[in-house]
């Protein structure tokens, strides 16, 4: 099978997410932005620039919203 266009999102979420529906996806569905989405509302989401996202995950990495 062939389509024309751009391929599908491909959403990834979280292995520690177990067998809920409360946690947050991430697709790339544009070359410069990384999408999120919440999977108990997948009709909207939220994009954020590369440099955006990676930021975000350095901050993640180093424990920077983790809370006391």
């Amino acid at each position: 099978m062939s389509f024309q266009g751009r391929p599908p999102a491909r959403w990834r979420r979280s292995a520690r997410c177990g067998a809920t529906n409360g946690c947050v996806e991430v697709a790339r569905l544009d070359v410069s932005a990384i999408s999120v989405r919440d999977t108990e509302d997948i009709t909207d989401h939220l994009s954020f620039g590369l440099g955006e996202w990676r930021k975000f995950i350095e901050d993640a990495k180093d424990g920077r919203f983790d809370q006391s």
